[in-house]
This record gives structure tokens, sequence and C-alpha cells, in this order.
């Protein structure tokens, strides 16, 4: 990891399903969504890049990965990862072709950002959204997520481990499934990545 970039892995003990766990993708989604805004003042410059991006004007600026882990043979704990790149990107040279272009806060934006004021603040947001999820469950996260969605409405392609699917960006249903219109109906993807 490059110096002035931030990374961290919460772990949570699991007592949820792993379909209710891994919906906490969208939860620190919105907790990483408002920490940029408010150590930028840029409410306009971030989205949210279904399943586990933050993007910022259009290009990688955070990514979340999910895991489970499993003791004594029983899934017992969830990680929680992030990698922000408040201070460079990483060579975009090594991604593949159609991915997101990675960005950095401080090239984009101007703007340097310590990486423990950045915590201080992530670690509240994260705090506030996981109340919320954890007291009235997925539907208002949803919501919140939706109103921040890169490319809501647009057109997007999915690609998942078995198929490539064409269409516009519908919804992200109950379970967090992407929801997309296509010219053969409407398809529901539980996983995948998003190119646009």
């Amino acid at each position: 990891m490059q110096a002035g970039n931030f990374a961290a892995t919460l772990v949570m003990t699991l007592t949820e399903a792993p379909a209710r766990a891994a919906l906490r993708s969208f939860v620190v989604s919105l907790a990483l969504h408002e920490a940029f805004v408010a150590t930028t003042g840029r409410a306009e410059a971030f989205a949210l890049k279904w399943p586990n991006d933050v993007l910022l004007r259009e290009g990688k600026v955070a990514g979340i990965l999910l895991e489970t882990i499993a003791t004594a043979g029983r899934t017992s704990h969830l990680a929680i990862g992030v990698g922000v790149n408040l201070a460079a990107a990483p060579d975009a040279a090594q991604l593949e072709a159609g991915a997101v272009r990675p960005v950095a806060v401080r090239a984009e934006l101007g703007v340097t950002i310590d990486v423990e004021d950045f915590l201080d603040v992530l670690a509240t947001s994260y705090a506030r959204y996981e109340e919320q999820f954890s007291t009235f469950g997925f539907p208002a996260i949803r919501t919140a997520w939706l109103a921040h969605a890169a490319r809501l409405g647009d057109p997007i392609t999915a690609r998942t481990a078995r198929d490539v699917h064409h269409g516009t960006f519908a919804d992200v249903d109950e379970s967090g499934q992407l929801v997309l219109e296509t010219q053969k109906g409407r398809v529901t993807i539980p996983a995948g990545d998003v190119y646009f």
C-alpha cells in the first residue's frame, strides 16, 4: 500500500445468516461515501458502484471486500476490508480491460486527508449505519444507497462467472442483488462485476 492511503479491516462476530451479513457491503459503502463528503466537502464528486466500490469522478477511489472466517469448521466471523486511495492510485496498466480506472483523492480534488482523521470520520459513520441496519434492517440502507448509486437508469454491463448481461441498471432488490432491464426482460444478478 502506498504511503498516505488507508486500509483497514473490521472483524465482527457473525450472529446472522451469511446472506444478511453480506448486505454490510452497502452499509460500509454508505459510511465511506459520508466520510468522503465530510473530509472533502465535495458531495457531487462521489458515487457508489454496485456491489462494493466507491467512485470519485467515475474512477475507483475505494473498494470493499467481505470475507467469512471459519472457526472449528463453522463460520463464526465476518471480516470487512476497506482500501481507500487517499494519496495515490495504483497503476492502471495492471487492470483488466474495461475496468474502472483507479483514482486518488489528492490528485482528483487537490485535498490531502490525514489517515487517522479519515478513520475517525469513517468509524463514526459506520457505527451509525450499522445501528440503523441492525435495528431496522436493509430497506432504509437500500434506499440511501440507491440515492448515491452510479449509473442508475443507465446502460451497463454485468459480468458473472458464467454470463455477460447488457441492460439498464434498474434497481437493487431487497436482497442486495443488481436488477437489470434487458431485451429479454428483467434479470437479477446476485454477484458479479459491473462495467460502464
